[in-house]
């Protein structure tokens, strides 16, 4: 079969495959498979250590195989197992069998296959699938926020404060309505999306995964049926609950998977948590489109300018062009993410009774959301390294507002209680175009004191920023 990727059903796997190469491993069957033997394998050794007389304690080399499982797992490590599964057709007893082939693999030592063949019978023993790819997704889950997801969003964050600094006194007429308004900083413009930005990302992070080891129904049925004196939730929470193995780790000490553990579920894991995630990447990837539209429309003004990139072509008839591309593609990318997200974030907490299959075929494309965000806040960067500020374009549109001082002399006079202020400038510069000294003449004309003219007198569109720069460089 020709395996090119301009063969691929999705854009993900085809045009942007080398763009998610960060992300493929994680979220790719391949990594489902891989966290799943990560399971089964702590789940194993976490028996070993109980004090079961039919799962007793492991030297450290057979300790040492057992995590080299998933550790070393390769994508012929995957194939085999996808081999297996062709016969069972269930993917996770697949992966209980392959462990079990591994422990008779020809490299291993005599004494290594005696302590494996003594404890072949416990691997997935009294769990039930859900129990490990509940925690695999949440495993997946883990590595994808703070491995990719993550790095990529702050890398959005940093670069957009670069710019709200750099330009935090730089003045722009304001665009309320898309109508010439109040100016601000185009640094305190960018400063407001920088905030924006950091509280979702912290809505991201706050979020904890969760993950269950309680049995076909979540009471541990199976459990207590083989050994009722055990006590199976402590055990249960301290795998979910007990740091991942790392290398140079003491072989001794109990290996956990990292997660939050859940006491209460039926057949599988609410997935409140999963729906509570993809909702914070959905309004983080909300913020950013809101940014990618402004940024457009500033690009469209003038405002901005873009870098030109050697060899590239604006439009197939007209040279000229230097489309905003980047932010297009970041628009439509976070508009494809938030549509998976959101669906999964409504469809995955409902499961009729104790367990329907609805959310298996939906839980395979958690990567498909996260890879759209991904690939989007890679054209977010790509856009934000072009840009360049058009300080000439800014100060001609701040030039050509004079009207935008109404709302300052008004102020001034209602102040000082000269009756019909707002109406005066209104009648002067609503829907006119206004001077310089136009308004120069209708402030020597106040009944104000001669200071206050003075002051009035000095703003111009360009300098009546109020807290513009100070807030810009504050949210940095």
């Amino acid at each position: 079969m020709n395996n090119s990727p301009l063969l691929a059903l999705s854009p993900l796997d085809g045009r942007y495959a080398a763009k998610l190469a960060e992300i493929r491993p994680i979220m790719s069957e391949m990594g489902y498979m891989q966290r799943r033997v990560q399971v089964e394998v702590t789940w194993l050794m976490a028996l070993s250590q109980i004090g079961l007389k039919e799962c007793p304690s492991l030297s450290a080399p057979t300790k040492e195989f057992l995590l080299g499982l998933y550790s070393q797992f390769s994508i012929e490590d995957a194939l085999s197992i996808k081999e297996i599964e062709k016969t069972t057709n269930h993917d996770v007893k697949a992966v209980e069998y392959w462990i079990k082939r591994q422990f008779k693999a020809e490299h291993l030592s005599d004494a290594i296959k005696q302590e494996l063949a003594r404890i072949e019978e416990m691997v997935h023993f009294s769990m039930t699938s859900e129990d490990i790819n509940n925690t695999s997704h949440a495993l997946q889950i883990q590595a994808a926020r703070q491995d990719v997801v993550l790095p990529f969003v702050d890398a959005v964050i940093r670069k957009m404060t670069e710019l709200s600094q750099e330009y935090a006194e730089v003045p722009m007429l304001s665009r309320t309505h898309g109508q010439t308004a109040t100016p601000t900083s185009v640094g305190k413009e960018i400063a407001n999306f920088v905030v924006r930005l950091k509280n979702a990302r912290s809505r991201i992070v706050a979020i904890p995964l969760m993950a269950k080891m309680n049995g076909a129904v979540g009471n541990y049925n199976a459990q207590l049926a083989a050994y009722p004196d055990v006590n199976w939730e402590s055990i249960a929470r301290s795998v979910v609950e007990s740091p991942v193995y790392q290398e140079g780790d003491a072989l001794d000490q109990h290996f956990g998977l990292g997660l939050c553990f859940q006491p209460y579920s039926t057949q599988i894991e609410s997935h409140d948590y999963m729906a509570e995630f993809f909702d914070a990447i959905t309004r983080m990837n909300v913020i950013l489109i809101d940014w990618c539209r402004d940024i457009w429309g500033y690009i469209s003004l003038g405002y901005f300018k873009q870098r030109l990139k050697e060899g590239e072509i604006g439009s197939s008839t007209m040279p000229h062009k230097v489309n905003p591309i980047d932010f297009e593609n970041a628009e439509g990318n976070l508009g494809l993410a938030n549509a998976m997200l959101k669906h999964m974030s409504e469809k995955l907490p409902i499961s009729r009774f104790q367990r329907d299959l609805t959310d298996s075929t939906v839980i395979r494309n958690i990567g498909v959301g996260l890879g759209y965000s991904v690939l989007a806040y890679q054209s977010l960067l790509t856009g934000l390294s072009k840009l360049e500020i058009n300080k000439v374009k800014l100060a001609e549109d701040l030039d050509g507002a004079w009207e935008v001082l109404a709302e300052p002399i008004q102020t001034v006079m209602r102040r000082y209680g000269v009756s019909g202020a707002y109406e005066s400038l209104k009648e002067l510069t609503r829907g006119r175009t206004v001077k310089q000294e136009d308004l120069a003449k209708l402030i020597q004309s106040l009944e104000i004191p001669e200071s206050e003219k003075e002051r009035l007198l000095q703003l111009r569109p360009d300098n009546y920023l109020g807290m513009a720069s100070t807030l810009a460089k504050r949210a940095g």
